[in-house]
């Protein structure tokens, strides 16, 4: 096959029913909208949330509490991660933990307490649990918090 050789479906080429234009063509008088009613009125679209009048459900349900927009959302890392993933590393950086898919790309990282650790390692991440510090810097470690 070639490029000349590639013609477009029967389908593509089948031009759209005209509508309003007598009752011989198929779709004439109403054109397919029914009578009367919202959905027959010329320029009708009515949103996908539209309940028709009743109350819609998005102001019925009650709202609560306070949503912060500008929330920073960190992906978290144990200390028994890092040892699992990281065995026979001496520093880790964020770049690592996106490169072994351990945190989504471009979210900061904070490391958290939950496991030992054993080797000594120089960990870089956005934030760190008072915990994660004190067990990596008692293993001989440092830290290097790459926020304020």
């Amino acid at each position: 096959m070639n490029l000349h050789e590639l013609y477009p479906f029967i389908e593509e080429n089948k031009s759209s029913k005209r509508l309003g234009r007598g009752n011989g063509s198929g779709k004439g008088k109403t054109s397919g909208k029914g009578h009367k009613g919202q959905k027959s009125r010329a320029g009708a679209s009515i949103p996908g949330h539209f309940e028709g009048g009743q109350m819609p459900l998005s102001r019925r349900l009650p709202k609560r509490g306070f949503k912060n927009r500008f929330r920073e959302e960190y992906c978290t890392i144990n200390l028994d991660q890092l040892m699992l993933h990281f065995p026979d590393a001496s520093e880790i950086t964020p770049q690592d933990f996106y490169a072994k898919k351990l945190a989504s790309n471009n979210r900061p990282v904070k490391i958290l307490g939950n496991g030992d650790i054993n080797i000594s390692l120089q960990v870089t991440a956005h934030k760190f649990s008072k915990s994660a510090a004190q067990k990596i810097q008692n293993a001989g470690g440092q830290i290097k918090s790459l926020e304020g």
